[in-house]
C-alpha cells in the first residue's frame, strides 16, 4: 500500500538503512538511555558494522539520486514553529497503563492495541504539529517499543493513529514483507534515531537515520515495505 502527498503533507519513507559512524564505530548493542534495554541486538542490522561488506551494484545510482553535493542537516536541537525539531521519545515504566488504540488508514497493516502510551506521551513537532505526529514509547521492564504514525489523544485517553506497530528490543523479527509501520518502509524509528546519550559517550554505534529527495519505488531488506517516488519530496532512509 503506497501511503501519498495528500496524507498530511507527510514524508514518505525510503525502505533502507545506512550505517553511519560518528565519532567511531563501536560494535556493540545500543541501549536505551534509562530503560535498562538494548536497542534490538548486537547482531541486529541497526547495529552491524558494515565498513567490510561489498559495496552494492547501484551505489553510484543511489546516491546521485540523493543528491551527491548536498550535505547534511540535523533536524535536531533547534526550535520550529514553536517547538523542537526532531523526533522525540517517551520512557513509561512497565506499569503503564493501556489505552485503546484506534487506527484511521492502515489498521490492516498494524498492530493492534491497547498500547501503555501516556497521556502526555512526546508528539513529534509538539501538540498541535499538522507534520507526522510521530509518538514513539520504549516501556522498562518489557523492552517493547511502540510507535505511532498521525497520533492524536482523544479526550477518554485512547489516541487515533494513521498506523502503528509493537518491537520486542530483545528480538530480531521484522514485520511481515508488505506491511508498514509508523515508517513507510516497515521499520522502527527509534534505533535509527541520534540520542543525547551516546552522543555524550562519544560514538555512535548504529544505523541512523536521514532523509533524502528522491528514492526508488522498491524496497530492499530488511525494509517491509516502499513508497511510489511519483515526485521529489522528502524521504527519510
Amino acid at each position: 500500500m503506497s501511503r501519498t502527498p495528500a496524507l498530511r503533507g507527510m514524508r514518505r519513507f525510503v525502505a533502507g538503512v545506512l550505517a553511519v559512524a560518528l565519532g567511531g564505530f563501536i560494535p556493540h548493542a545500543a541501549r536505551a538511555q534509562n530503560t535498562g534495554c538494548p536497542v534490538f541486538p548486537p547482531d541486529n542490522v541497526w547495529n552491524t558494522p558494515v565498513e567490510s561488506l561489498p559495496v552494492h551494484s547501484r551505489s553510484d545510482t543511489y546516491i546521485t539520486a540523493i543528491g551527491k553535493t548536498l550535505g547534511l542537516h540535523p533536524d535536531f536541537g533547534t526550535v520550529y514553529q514553536g517547538a523542537p525539531n526532531g523526533i522525540p521519545f517517551t520512557i513509561v515504566p512497565s506499569t503503564q497503563p493501556l489505552v485503546p488504540i484506534v487506527y484511521t488508514a492502515y489498521g490492516a497493516e498494524s498492530d493492534p492495541g491497547p498500547f501503555p502510551i501516556p497521556p502526555n506521551a512526546r508528539i513529534e513537532g509538539g501538540a498541535n504539529s499538522s507534520g507526522d505526529r510521530h509518538v514513539l514509547v520504549v516501556q522498562r521492564g518489557t523492552c517493547k517499543l511502540y510507535e505511532l504514525f498521525n497520533a492524536h489523544r482523544m479526550s477518554a485517553g485512547s489516541w487515533t493513529a494513521d498506523s502503528g506497530a509493537v518491537w520486542d528490543l530483545h528480538s530480531q523479527a521484522l514485520r511481515p514483507d508488505g506491511w508498514t509501520s509508523a515508517d513507510a518502509a516497515g521499520l522502527p524509528i527509534f534505533p535509527g534515531l541520534v540520542r543525547y546519550d551516546e552522543v555524550r559517550a562519544g560514538a555512535i554505534t548504529h544505523a541512523l537515520r536521514f532523509t533524502v529527495p528522491r528514492t526508488q519505488s522498491r524496497h530492499l531488506w530488511p525494509a517491509r515495505h516502499h513508497t511510489a517516488p511519483s515526485a521529489p519530496i522528502r524521504q527519510s532512509c
